[in-house]
């Protein structure tokens, strides 16, 4: 028999604190029915959209809970509250009996992130353009250069499809017809009739500007998420079987961000709006899965967030290492080696330096005993190190912040 739904609610007196930001192991989220609670982190890098305040029907600690990580977030009663606390392992049955709730935090989620995504992308100024469908062409002649066919021509016919009166058009027509004989690519028009589909190794499931109106879940094989920075193909996930991507443009009806490629033949599931809400009812094993992956990469870019105001950058560089072992759910045990899968470049990427500046920083970092580089991977032989060095750069930096206060009102 199916265990029934265990709402459980609980009352704070005013001011007392709910959760604390930090706190490992989040499991439970809650849902305001009464009163005010307002919500702070120990870094505040943006305003939140719509204030810190919450009020009867907001809803805080979702992002830590159903990713499975520590707080982001402090919560702090400002009136006495009612709250309804939810257990994760109960989220999958509060979205079948309630799935206004369900779209309801979905839709928050996605709007808070897309939100803190352009945040980030101001802060580490890869790219300050919202994509438009005419960053089409660029993507197309970035992958026309690489002789990679099937991706550009996919580009040029979404360009010419989206921007009819586009000034590349000559351009793109004529570079269409040459590099079509080379080229396979699949579902240039989408399909309303087919949602499972099956993605030839190295097409084009979309490009970045493009208009969406689909998410796929991968049944099989696996998808590479790029984006084109500075004529620069930019990896920023390899995904496998499972998991789901391209919910931004379904959820919000936004430009595709980025390039979602074949990374081996993939088999995916195609869901459009219609079907989404409809999935949302008959299936919410696939809306707990999206919520934890909303959940998991909200986290992630809190964190990567929070990491851009490190002045210091090799405090950043400890930062970031700190930040991929949880990301990573390496448990901090004092003296155990953790090695990673990326090496000295990709972590000047991380923190996004210049590359001659990076080479001078992942120098010093190499000068700590507890670092080293192992087949050019960076590898620790105490995992505790980088949180002890996380913690010094940001105590000093909270110092540092104090003493300029301190000054600037003097």
């Amino acid at each position: 028999m199916e265990s029934p739904l265990q709402l459980t609610f609980v009352n704070f007196k005013k001011d007392s604190y709910i959760i604390v930001e930090g706190k490992q192991s989040a499991e439970r989220f809650y849902i305001i029915r009464s009163g005010k609670v307002r919500i702070a982190k120990d870094v505040e890098v943006v305003e939140e959209e719509g204030g810190n305040v919450l009020g009867p029907g907001d809803f805080f600690g979702v992002v830590s809970t159903m990713s499975n990580h520590s707080h982001i977030e402090t919560a702090q009663a400002m009136t006495d509250c009612t709250l309804i606390s939810v257990h994760r392992d109960q989220y999958g049955l509060l979205i079948e009996k309630n799935t206004p709730v369900a779209m309801k935090i979905i839709m928050a989620f996605s709007k808070r992130m897309r939100y803190l995504d352009e945040a980030l992308t101001r802060l580490t100024l890869k790219n300050t353009a919202e994509a438009d469908p005419s960053h089409l062409f660029r993507v197309a002649e970035y992958y026309v250069r690489q002789n990679q066919y099937n991706q550009a021509f996919y580009a040029y016919y979404q360009y010419l499809k989206h921007c009819p009166n586009g000034q590349h058009i000559d351009i793109a027509k004529d570079r269409l017809t040459k590099i079509k004989p080379y080229s396979k690519a699949v579902y240039l028009d989408g399909s309303t009739e087919e949602f499972n589909r099956f993605y030839p190794k190295d097409t084009m499931v979309f490009s970045e500007g493009m208009p969406g109106s689909e998410l796929y879940i991968i049944q099989k094989g696996a998808v590479k998420i790029t984006k084109i920075v500075d004529n620069n193909e930019v990896l920023l996930a390899v995904l496998k079987s499972g998991d789901i991507f391209g919910e931004m443009a379904l959820l919000e009806n936004k430009p595709r961000s980025a390039n979602a490629v074949a990374f081996e033949d993939a088999y995916l599931l195609a869901v459009n709006k219609a079907n989404f809400e409809r999935m949302v009812q008959t299936q919410p094993q696939i809306v707990t899965r999206l919520t934890t992956l909303l959940s998991e990469r909200l986290w992630f870019i809190y964190k990567q967030l929070a990491n851009t105001l490190l002045s210091d950058p090799l405090g950043r560089m400890y930062d970031a290492l700190l930040i991929q072992l949880e990301k990573n759910r390496v448990p901090l045990r004092p003296g155990a080696s953790h090695t990673f899968d990326f090496g000295p470049k990709e972590l000047i990427g991380m923190v996004g330096l210049p590359s001659s500046e990076g080479g001078l920083v992942i120098h010093k970092l190499l000068e700590n005993n507890k670092i080293r580089l192992l087949d050019n991977k960076l590898s620790l032989l105490d995992v505790t190190e980088v949180e002890k060095q996380t913690e010094y750069y940001r105590k000093m930096q909270k110092i540092e912040k104090a003493r300029r206060e301190g000054a600037a009102l003097r």
